[in-house]
């Protein structure tokens, strides 16, 4: 393959290397200042290729500005093997040299993978062949994952899993590992997504999945065997702080409304129905809410009477459970027709309030105690929710007539 050199964004090719046909999938390898492990790190995963990828594939150097020999020993290797290209970038930062070599790839698939060889190989035929097949859109490994085998220290192990903890909580991620140094995507997918991605450091990758799996793409996660490098070059604190940074801004654009790609025939086609999911969602959501409501109504009736616990028990879990149902009862994101849907949420929330609150004053009239008061508001409010649920299927119903 071709030894090229870059400037900022653009690669400029050096004339002089035969062309050969477009690999399937390329492995990019960002290097800073690796001259004394490069040329192992190189020869043993072409030896890995060689015996296990039964696909044809390229190894794609990228030096981010390194100041020792570094780069010599790229452009030593691309000129010794066919099948190892080797780029120059004069500014550093992991993003930037994934993104200058996955949008100028000719591959079907693009990967990448640390220098230090961290990840056990072995999981390289698993992570690309369901990009190969077209199952999936994106693959990562994962250190998290049920069957992962990792050695690394507490330090990095608990910023690690509190970092992903936050990605849950804050996105509602489904995928468990954002930060291993070991994923693929499928080449359409990612020049779609790159143009998206703002950041060219380390939060490249996170910016990456999140963009993915806003936009409905499979994410394909791979248990791998993990061993840290005790001479790795990452600043965890700094890195952890601009990660942390990366997620309120990524965070803020999803509340816009943006973040949205036109992935054209990438998208996978809406299902025909998946009731069955939705109706699990919404009792798991619904029963979450009901509980915390009726805390509320319990620790407030002493004070502000059972009429006003419930309307405060009922308009303190409101949001929250409106914000849930739509995005995993519905699956919606961004503003496409948010106003619509939490004003449908409202006005469910004020018909049963009004419901509940007729079902309390009768109880009082009656005489009803404490245990009178939470089974009828318990079936005041599943009265409610059926109504709400039947507004979410007219809603789920609407949006799959609507897509392409």
């Amino acid at each position: 393959m071709s030894t090229s050199t870059a400037t900022g964004h653009q690669p400029d090719v050096m004339p002089g290397r035969p062309a050969c046909e477009p690999p399937t999938v390329d492995i990019v390898v960002p290097v800073h200042n690796e001259e004394r492990v490069l040329h192992d790190s190189v020869t043993r995963l072409r030896g890995n290729l060689d015996r296990n990828l039964p696909f044809a594939w390229r190894i794609t150097i990228v030096d981010n500005a390194s100041t020792d020999g570094t780069w010599a020993a790229a452009t030593t290797l691309a000129a010794l093997h066919p099948e190892v290209e080797a780029l120059h970038l004069d500014r550093k930062g992991r993003g930037l040299a994934l993104r200058t070599a996955w949008s100028t790839s000719d591959a079907a698939i693009v990967a990448y993978m640390d220098v230090d060889l961290s990840t056990g190989l072995d999981a390289l035929l698993p992570l690309v062949a369901p990009l190969v097949s077209g199952h999936s859109d994106v693959a990562v490994g994962s250190r998290l994952s049920s069957g992962a085998a990792v050695a690394r220290g507490p330090r990095r192990e608990a910023i690690s899993r509190g970092y992903n903890l936050i990605l849950r909580t804050v996105f509602g991620a489904r995928f468990r590992d954002a930060q291993c140094g070991f994923k693929a995507v499928r080449a359409d997918v990612a020049r779609r997504l790159l143009p998206e991605i703002a950041d060219d450091a380390w939060f490249f990758d996170t910016e990456l999945l999140l963009l993915a799996e806003h936009n409905g793409l499979r994410i394909h996660e791979v248990p791998v065997d993990w061993i840290d490098d005790p001479d790795s070059r990452v600043h965890v604190g700094q890195t952890a702080i601009d990660d942390l940074r990366g997620v309120w801004r990524v965070a803020c654009r999803f509340a816009a409304g943006r973040g949205r790609v036109d992935l054209g025939a990438a998208r996978r086609a809406p299902l025909r129905d998946d009731m069955g999911r939705q109706l699990v969602t919404f009792a798991a959501v619904g029963a979450a809410s009901t509980l915390v409501s009726l805390v509320v109504f319990l620790a407030s009736r002493g004070r502000l009477g059972a009429v006003g616990a419930n309307a405060v028990a009922v308009a303190g879990t409101a949001l929250g459970n409106a914000w849930a149902n739509r995005r995993f009862t519905l699956a919606a994101r961004g503003r496409h027709d948010r106003l619509h849907h939490y004003a449908g949420a409202a006005a469910v929330l004020v018909a049963g309030l009004a419901l509940s609150t007729l079902v309390l004053i009768g109880a009082g009239a009656l005489g009803a105690g404490l245990l009178v008061e939470v089974v009828a508001l318990t079936l005041s409010w599943g009265t409610a929710a059926v109504a709400r649920f039947s507004l979410l299927r007219r809603w789920s119903v609407a949006a799959r007539t609507a897509a392409p």
